[in-house]
């Protein structure tokens, strides 16, 4: 059995020191027992530096002249991005046969025709791609503005999204048709059509950067699937809080199937749909309306 064995040992006061930094930074929480994870993954990076001591690299992140740079490498290497396209499919199936047309419902009696989607945690892009298909074969929204936003904190897995190209393990559930219909071949890998990557804009964001994430303006619809599941309680209120105020009043949230807003929030109302119960931000105007 292969067993790592650090070239350079992080002390206990410097993984504190580094868990801490992390935290306030982006709400990622390592436990004690992930001390072992952040020596490993992170003590490459230390030797491409030539540094000495995790110390040193505490405070080349903290204050160095390159600390934005050096922070996004490091939280490049503290995450994992595990996704791939049509995750979850029956979460999408309640989206797209229940909560779209419900969608488009409202906005009609509102005389809108716009749908703004937010993909936060977008990982290397399966996800809001995979919406960008769903919304193109809806019948429904033919005519109609389309706007989904993937955000993620690693520069590393936004690069793969922007280029729009995968290998196979991102189609494991990915049906043949739709293979044939949206991608083309290249090599080993596939690319994405241009008409689903024209409907998706691709931003790095840290989540907890509240400027930043106001300017992303008011959402229909908000996914965040396994995300929140790496924050600790303190930063899954905060996180979930910033959503509650990117939606607009009657705004979806869909999380991830193992995740859920027990203990965390009261802001929203369950709602229970045919094949699953997601998220949703109450519309006092709408309840009102129902009132009277």
């Amino acid at each position: 059995m292969f067993v790592f064995s650090p070239d350079i040992i992080l002390e206990r006061e410097e993984f504190q020191l580094l868990r801490d930094f992390i935290y306030q930074h982006c709400g990622l929480h390592f436990a004690d027992e992930s001390k072992y994870l952040l020596e490993k993954r992170l003590n490459k990076r230390l030797s491409e530096l030539h540094l000495s001591c995790f110390r040193e690299y505490y405070y080349q992140l903290r204050y160095g002249q390159n600390r934005d740079q050096e922070l996004a490498a490091a939280i490049d290497l503290l995450t994992t991005n595990e996704t791939y396209f049509f995750r979850e499919d029956f979460q999408l199936q309640t989206f797209t046969n229940e909560v779209i047309p419900e969608l488009v419902k409202t906005k009609l009696m509102r005389r809108e025709r716009s749908i703004r989607i937010w993909s936060a945690g977008c990982s290397s892009g399966e996800e809001p791609y995979t919406l960008a298909m769903l919304l193109l074969e809806n019948p429904l929204l033919q005519g109609w503005s389309i706007e989904i936003i993937g955000t993620d904190i690693s520069q590393r897995v936004l690069k793969t999204a922007r280029e729009g190209l995968y290998g196979q393990n991102s189609f494991r559930a990915t049906d043949e048709n739709i293979l044939k219909r949206f991608f083309t071949p290249v090599g080993q890998k596939w690319q994405i059509d241009s008409r689903v990557k024209d409907l998706v804009s691709i931003s790095h964001l840290n989540f907890f950067d509240n400027h930043r994430v106001a300017l992303l303006g008011m959402m229909d619809v908000v996914f965040c699937r396994n995300v929140i599941i790496y924050f600790d309680l303190d930063a899954k209120k905060r996180a979930i809080s910033i959503l509650h105020n990117r939606l607009r009043p009657g705004g979806y949230l869909l999380l991830g199937h193992s995740e859920s807003l027990m203990n965390v929030s009261s802001d929203f109302c369950l709602r229970h749909f045919t094949n699953d119960m997601l998220y949703q931000r109450p519309d006092s105007a709408k309840n009102a309306e129902r009132g009277s």
